[in-house]
């Protein structure tokens, strides 16, 4: 029987997933179901997690792999802990480098944007604070994925695609291997067709019998090595020798009667917490539909230029985050919120992409994990003989020497990926993630106000058509998103564009606990091959 597996003539629906021992979400069903099964063997949410994240990197290496950054937050034993797990810049990448070489500004792809990947780092270093399973374990069922195959699912082939004729456009024998490794048919694997990484998986076993070593200093790092300074590239593997993952302390606003968490700077879950911010503390409109999506699109857009202007690494930062979510900074901001659509600036707050996933279990250990190699596959580059594609995320840098977030060696870059963590009364309420490059923070925002605001269920929360606000007053639609809510906000001056096709729009994951009984509900997102699985 022939059929086309990304052609839904009518909308479906899925209900909230209920769940008492543990619960995993992600976008990529096998992925669910190896944290299900790690779960499964005695193992908590964090070891899930892990497991989770490696077999992502093999089923969906669109969007991750070995070579990508990486970011946690852990709620265990009452508490929340943050893992900045994103690496900085080779000591060899400076401004005046990429410019004798011609650029103007950062390349998208090649070895130059590649930076030092931190999720191999992530993975052991939360194994080793907070699993119960022996590391090697949990990366035994991607390796597994990786030897044996899987069949590619719908979206997958759909972001594989892209990327396969995005890398045809460069004639640099430094992509070859990418083609060697992901498209050795000359194109890319359809819905339903069987693919295996054997090289994926080697380098899996050599991570998981080395707690992460053998990429960061034994044979993986050397063949980076070896690949960069063939094509040009500037990291080198005193670079990945020296990096560490780093363990923060998470930092939220109040909203609703609830706390939002996110990772600091060099994270953009600030974008979030600004626009919450500014949100709480507009007048009610209870009832007002039209001016609740309104109000929620401005106070996003000045917080994503807040967002540009001054995230980096938080050493580099001139504004502090107390000072970017003092409450007088916050209102004054939340003042510029008119009746209508406004092309938004920064303030001064000195006067005053991606996978996600999300795990729980039954001892009340609660993760929010996300990971990414940025734009796609990354940077094109694709490590001979591995099975490692590497992160494009110094794309995000600057060659301004003026600007917060220039280049400059040994420096973390403005990060979109976010994780973020909902706690009520200091206790855990579930982890929350939309992934999408640019369209994390607007999507957390609209997830978050769409359960604690509207009081949908998680699922609900994510099925609802999304808005992306891109630059000025351009917002860009879902196709379902109601025309009476576009029409009005055309009224109020934002110019309203619909988009068909959905993928652009963020891919999110919820985990809520019950404080009362302990019963877990999730979500998964629609807009993916995405699955929440109870235990």
């Amino acid at each position: 029987m022939h059929n086309d597996a990304l052609y839904y003539p009518s909308a479906s629906r899925r209900m909230a997933t209920f769940g008492k021992r543990g619960m995993v979400a992600t976008s990529q069903p096998l992925a669910a179901q190896v944290g299900i099964t790690i779960l499964q063997q005695g193992g908590n949410a964090i070891d899930a997690a892990i497991a989770t994240a490696a077999a992502l990197t093999v089923v969906e290496p669109t969007s991750n792999g070995i070579g990508s950054d990486a970011f946690a937050i852990v709620w265990v034993d009452g508490k929340l802990h943050g893992l900045n797990a994103s690496g900085p810049a080779p000591q060899a990448a400076t401004i005046e480098a990429l410019k004798a070489l011609g650029h103007d500004a950062m390349p998208n792809h090649g070895m130059l944007p590649v930076t030092v990947p931190g999720a191999p780092a992530a993975w052991a270093a939360l194994s080793e604070r907070f699993g119960k399973l022996p590391f090697a374990d949990l990366l035994a069922p991607a390796i597994a994925l990786a030897e044996e195959g899987f069949a590619v699912t719908p979206v997958i082939h759909q972001m594989w695609e892209e990327a396969f004729h995005n890398y045809a456009t460069y004639p640099d024998a430094a992509f070859q291997p990418w083609f060697d490794t992901f498209a050795p048919k000359g194109r890319a694997p359809r819905p339903g067709e069987l693919w295996s990484a054997p090289d994926h998986a080697k380098s899996l076993a050599a991570i998981a019998n080395t707690n992460a070593e053998a990429f960061y200093r034994g044979e993986l790092a050397e063949a980076i090595d070896a690949f960069s300074r063939e094509h040009g590239g500037l990291i080198r593997k005193e670079d990945l020798a020296a990096y560490q993952p780093e363990w923060v302390d998470p930092i939220s606003v109040r909203y609703q009667g609830h706390d939002i968490w996110e990772i600091p700077p060099n994270g953009s879950g600030m974008i979030v917490l600004q626009a919450l911010g500014m949100l709480e503390r507009l007048d009610p409109c209870p009832g007002d539909a039209v001016e609740t999506l309104h109000r929620r699109i401005e106070a996003t857009k000045l917080a994503y230029m807040d967002g540009f202007k001054h995230i980096t690494e938080r050493s580099a930062m001139a504004p502090t985050t107390e000072q970017m979510l003092d409450d007088a900074y916050l209102k004054a901001r939340a003042a510029l919120i008119g009746d209508q659509a406004v092309d938004p600036a920064h303030g001064n707050p000195l006067q005053g992409g991606t996978v996600y996933l999300a795990t729980a279990d039954d001892e009340g250990n609660m993760v929010s994990f996300i990971q990414s190699n940025f734009k796609g596959f990354g940077s094109g580059m694709v490590i001979p003989g591995t099975g490692i594609s590497l992160q494009n995320r110094g794309w995000s840098f600057s060659l301004d020497p003026e600007h917060a977030n220039a280049l400059a060696p040994g420096k973390r870059t403005y990060h979109t990926i976010i994780p973020g963590f909902i706690t009520k009364d200091d206790r855990a309420v579930g982890p929350f993630g939309v992934m999408g490059g640019y369209m994390q923070p607007q999507g957390q925002v609209q997830v978050v106000t769409a359960m604690i605001e509207d009081q949908l269920n998680p699922q609900a929360a994510l099925d609802m058509p999304r808005w992306k606000w891109t630059t000025g007053r351009t917002v860009e639609v879902e196709a379902d998103f109601p025309n009476h809510l576009a029409l009005a906000l055309a009224r109020r001056g934002h110019k309203i564009v619909k988009v068909a096709d959905s993928i652009s729009f963020g891919r999110g994951q919820i985990i809520l606990r019950n404080s009362d009984t302990g019963v877990l509900q999730g979500g998964t997102e629609p807009r993916t091959d995405g699955a929440v699985l109870p235990l």
